[in-house]
């Protein structure tokens, strides 16, 4: 036996061979039959050559991509595993092997319709590409494009609207993890479940498969394009999961650059030009005149916004990008065999320990009673000012001088809870999720002694919204058209509301007051047939626009000339959107009179109200490389909401559709891994027209699991390869 393809009867692969490298192999082989296109899609981004193909909309990724130098990176790091660890190096290259036959062999032609659209044809593989996605898919997980965000409102709005908008997070996105120790199951042995949410995309960002050989038998959620089961994975006696831990782990620098007849000089911190590598490349675009970008790299980093002549309008400015794996040459890779590898949780902690980037949050639980909660990944320690904005990189004392240690955690109760919210990760961050999930399923856990793999799915699929007060509290203070003057004094407790002074408050029409009524007395579950969850979303996105409107924001409306792959963190509305418990509470808004605003967004929504369910407008928007002919009414409706356990991300007060969700939900049991579940939002095949590519979305919008086999005499053998 080389290597055997088997399937369940979801169509995820299961894979067997007589060594790691051939299952690496297998790996690669059976990804590219399944998921041919989005391996090419993920092969150009990495590389910067998606508008090739993509056309202009792909230009400013491929820009940064140039820029960032994420290629040269991927390259060499992959030199360095070759030299450090080259067991693993072989390994990955066993992967690329087995992608470019995969995308080549004759008894599996790959039906996929989007190469015949596009004219396109598979290109190779190198041996470094799979490092090359893994730097690509979470170079913006870190969120360096915060930091522009912060020094822009400081500069429009003045420091303090730093504090104001970051709410925990605004707009970030996250996961959800538990772990449920022996102590609290039904079987006494410990439970991890959760759900990764990022991007939802067609095909899906996690592939479930099981790799089989003699050293190791493992079930998890791998990244296509990458080897092994590097985020969720379970061994049969040691099982983790990971959430994102919101660290702070890449710095921007503002530049200063200047050309001379040899290239590019920058300052320095100590106060001496320094000579830049400079060189330009060609970015070919599909339909277009081809574009030359400029490669400058100084000290600090790549240069990825502006240059000598600063930004596209002519304002003055250059950021370079510091990034851990372009200074060490390192990406983590030598984590991942081990992981493979591991029979206990000291086996995860010590893989761990080679962990670079993204940083998470991992739980791991193994069947001895084991139990892990720690960060993982190489956080560099350098000054505070870092953290918030781009800092000047000719002024000293902006330089990094070491890596922190990862913290570590325990568990309370029982359980632990990782929600990308404040926990272990604090000291590593700037901003982190609001707390409402983790104490969400923290308070559900809390309220049954004893859980199982089955009563895991409840957790998973919960609505309620534990972000609605803010505004139900200023709805509350609105005077009815027939209220008294005494009855309409607000609340003691109530939120501010920065009215006039001696202000008159209005009274609500009778179908205001009517709606404010009808909210008040919601359950606070963003349920997909529910027309109150659909109403409160309505008042939400009209206060939105109300306060976006406001002159005393605007200034912070219009964002510098960035390149537009960074504008959505500079966008107003979505950060108001994000922000809006946090700005309906503080105490004072720049003067702003927030219950006029709530006000007249209650009376906009009372005249005309949503005229369906939250799930009509709450519609799924999966991210395709290729547009298609779909409209938002052909994708389903969803429950949940931004705030929720079930967090299902619309942008308030710019779309109810929702591009970001949990891109896989898994339960895994340490008492029996044959209990284990899990599901994806589509299917296990990348293919349109396969019975495998949506067969789970049913599932997924349902709150069901899927079975996890591992026992290969229930599984149907494909092939022998």
């Amino acid at each position: 036996m080389s290597a055997e393809t088997y399937r369940d009867a979801w169509g995820i692969p299961h894979l067997r061979a007589d060594t790691p490298h051939e299952l690496a192999r297998a790996q690669g082989r059976v990804t590219a039959r399944d998921r041919a296109w989005q391996l090419e899609v993920e092969r150009h981004r990495a590389q910067g050559t998606s508008a090739s193909f993509l056309g202009p909309e792909a230009l400013t990724w491929d820009r940064l991509a140039r820029r960032a130098r994420l290629a040269d990176t991927a390259r060499r790091c992959f030199t360095a595993l070759e030299q450090k660890d080259p067991e693993t190096a072989a390994w990955v290259r066993a992967y690329a092997d087995g992608v470019n036959e995969g995308l080549t062999e004759t008894e599996h032609p790959n039906p996929a319709p989007e190469f015949a659209r596009t004219g396109l044809t598979p290109g190779r593989w190198d041996p470094w590409t799979p490092l090359g996605v893994w730097l690509a898919t979470h170079i913006l997980f870190a969120g360096f494009p915060a930091k522009l965000w912060r020094e822009h409102v400081s500069t429009h709005l003045g420091p303090e609207a730093v504090a104001l908008f970051a709410a925990d997070g605004p707009g970030t996105a996250g996961s959800n993890g538990w772990l449920v120790s022996g102590e609290r199951t039904t079987t006494g042995h410990a439970l991890i479940a959760g759900d990764p949410h990022r991007f939802i995309e067609d095909p899906g960002v996690y592939q479930q498969i099981h790799l089989s050989c003699p050293e190791f038998d493992v079930v998890g959620l791998a990244v296509p394009g990458v080897p092994g089961v590097a985020h969720f994975g379970h061994t049969g006696t040691v099982a983790w999961a990971i959430t994102n831990a919101m660290a702070d782990y890449q710095d921007l620098y503002r530049e200063r650059l200047r050309r001379t007849g040899a290239g590019v000089e920058a300052l320095g911190p100590d106060g001496t030009w320094h000579r830049a590598a400079r060189h330009t490349e060609t970015i070919r675009v599909a339909g277009e005149d081809t574009v030359e970008v400029e490669i400058i790299e100084t000290d600090r980093g790549p240069v990825v916004v502006g240059g000598p002549e600063g930004l596209d309008d002519g304002t003055p400015a250059a950021l370079s990008l510091r990034y851990p794996p372009r200074v060490t040459a390192d990406l983590g890779f030598g984590a991942l065999l081990p992981l493979l590898r591991a029979r206990r949780v000291a086996d995860v902690d010590r893989a761990l320990d080679a962990w670079a980037e993204p940083v998470n949050v991992v739980q791991a639980a193994d069947t001895e009673g084991g139990l892990l909660h720690r960060v993982a990944g190489r956080v560099p320690v350098r000054p505070a000012a870092n953290g918030l904005r781009p800092v000047p990189a000719w002024e000293p004392g902006h330089e990094w001088t070491g890596w922190h240690t990862p913290p570590r955690a325990g568990l309370t109760d029982g359980v632990a809870v990782m929600a990308n919210q404040r926990g272990p990760a604090t000291p590593l961050g700037v901003e982190f999720a609001p707390p409402h999930r983790a104490d969400r399923i923290t308070a559900l856990l809390a309220g049954k002694e004893h859980w199982s793999a089955a009563d895991m799915p409840a957790i998973h699929t919960d609505t309620h919204l534990g972000s609605a007060a803010p505004l139900l509290n200023h709805l509350a203070t609105l005077p009815s058209e027939a209220a008294l003057p005494s009855e309409a004094a607000p609340p003691s407790d109530a939120a501010p509301t920065s009215a006039p002074p001696g202000a008159t408050p209005t009274p609500l029409t009778p179908e205001a007051a009517a709606l404010r009524d009808r909210l008040l007395a919601w359950d606070r579950r963003m349920d997909a047939d529910s027309t109150d969850a659909a109403a409160y979303a309505a008042v939400r996105a009209a206060v939105v626009r109300g306060l976006a409107a406001h002159p005393v924001l605007a200034p912070a409306s219009v964002p510098p000339a960035y390149p537009e792959v960074l504008l959505p963190w500079l966008a107003l509305v979505p950060r108001l959107g994000h922000a809006l418990e946090h700005l309906l509470r503080v105490e004072d808004l720049y003067g702003i009179d927030r219950a006029a605003t709530v006000r007249a967004a209650l009376e906009e929504v009372a005249a005309s109200p949503p005229p369906g369910t939250w799930g009509d407008t709450h519609r799924l928007a999966p991210w395709r490389a290729l547009p298609d002919t779909a409209t938002a009414t052909d994708e389903p409706g969803l429950s949940g909401d931004h705030d929720c356990v079930l967090c299902t991300s619309p942008v308030p007060g710019l779309t109810d559709r929702a591009a970001r969700g949990p891109a896989a939900r898994y339960v895994w049991d340490l008492a029996d891994r044959a209990n284990s579940r899990w599901v994806v939002p589509h299917g296990a095949s990348g293919l349109p027209g396969s019975p495998h590519h949506r067969d789970q979305q049913p599932l997924w919008l349902g709150g069901e699991l899927a079975s996890v086999v591992t026992d290969f005499a229930r599984l149907t053998k494909e092939s022998d390869d």
